[in-house]
């Protein structure tokens, strides 16, 4: 029997940030006042935005045992995540994003994978079987080895857990875990790429999607940033969430990661998926308004008094 509760698999990083004048080019330095540290990590990132969604949310991932390590967990307690799941390695560094953003809150980001790229199958599929029962939805990024990716994906489907995948980056794998029926949710570069990989011929979002769709035979939600999202079912039919035009833009790092958290949130308590990703894109939306990945994102009561109706 499902829960509501919300698993997270994934990378635990710590972002250093850059605010500058402009993103540089090939070969260009840029230079900004300072330099800011903040907890990050696609799949971190998107369990605190579960979290603060209102959804009670475990951690599956690795750090290392290190002093940047340490202050991610505690980050991670900090929020509300229960982080039992995530290992602590030695002899190996905690994961570190470099981010550049410009004043228009756009921006470039470098990644060290470090104790990401040693995340286990067999740790993911013991967090998955302790969560049997408790957990609603089980959210994969892919900022992970895709052994560890394929077993949280195969776990869930095996266990009849609804199963959300971020396809960022896009691995090659990724075309056999699509037949098992995750709800995959690219960007509109991510469905490029993943386009590319399958042989799909679909020359505009919509037709990618659909085909994606029918892969899957599962819905696909498409993250468009300030153009909102797209919702496509396998039968074809096509739902557009509109954007939640936000009060300003300071930072654009982490609104997709708040996206797929409050997805997966909404999903896990048992809203359909229109209803789900409407939540998440005003969610995102919200979220781009203080810097850092997760210091925007916005409980669940501002995400229901910034909702539409």
């Amino acid at each position: 029997m499902a829960g509501r509760g919300v698993l997270v698999v994934g990378a635990v990083n710590v972002d250093l940030v850059v605010v500058a004048p402009r993103l540089p080019g090939p070969g260009e330095t840029v230079v900004g006042p300072g330099m800011e540290r903040h907890g990050g990590g696609k799949g971190a990132n998107a369990a605190v935005a579960a979290a603060r969604a209102g959804a009670e949310v475990r951690y599956a991932g690795a750090v290392g045992a290190d002093d940047l390590g340490a202050a991610a967990l505690e980050e991670l307690r900090a929020a509300g995540v229960d982080v039992t799941d995530v290992a602590v390695l030695d002899d190996v560094a905690t994961g570190t994003a470099l981010i550049v953003v410009d004043g228009k809150g756009e921006n470039q980001i470098a990644v060290g994978a470090g104790a990401n790229a040693q995340v286990a199958p067999a740790a993911v599929r013991a967090a998955l079987a302790r969560a049997a029962g408790w957990v609603g939805c089980v959210l994969v990024s892919t900022e992970i080895p895709a052994g560890a990716v394929a077993a949280a994906v195969q776990d869930a489907v095996a266990q009849g857990i609804p199963c959300v995948l971020n396809p960022a980056p896009v691995l090659p794998e990724l075309g056999e875990l699509l037949t098992l029926g995750p709800l995959v949710t690219p960007n509109a570069g991510e469905l490029r790429d993943l386009s590319e990989v399958l042989g799909g011929e679909g020359e505009t979002v919509a037709a990618r999607a659909a085909e994606l769709a029918a892969r899957s035979s599962s819905p696909v939600v498409v993250t468009l940033g300030a153009d909102g999202a797209l919702v496509v079912e396998p039968e074809g039919v096509v739902t557009e969430i509109p954007a939640h035009a936000p009060p300003q833009v300071r930072d654009t790092t982490g609104a997709g990661d708040t996206f797929n958290g409050v997805l997966a949130a909404a999903l896990a308590a048992g809203r359909p998926i229109g209803e789900a990703a409407r939540r998440a894109g005003v969610a995102a939306s919200l979220s781009v308004g203080a810097a850092g990945a997760r210091a925007g994102m916005p409980s669940a009561a501002e995400i229901d008094a910034a909702s539409p109706g």
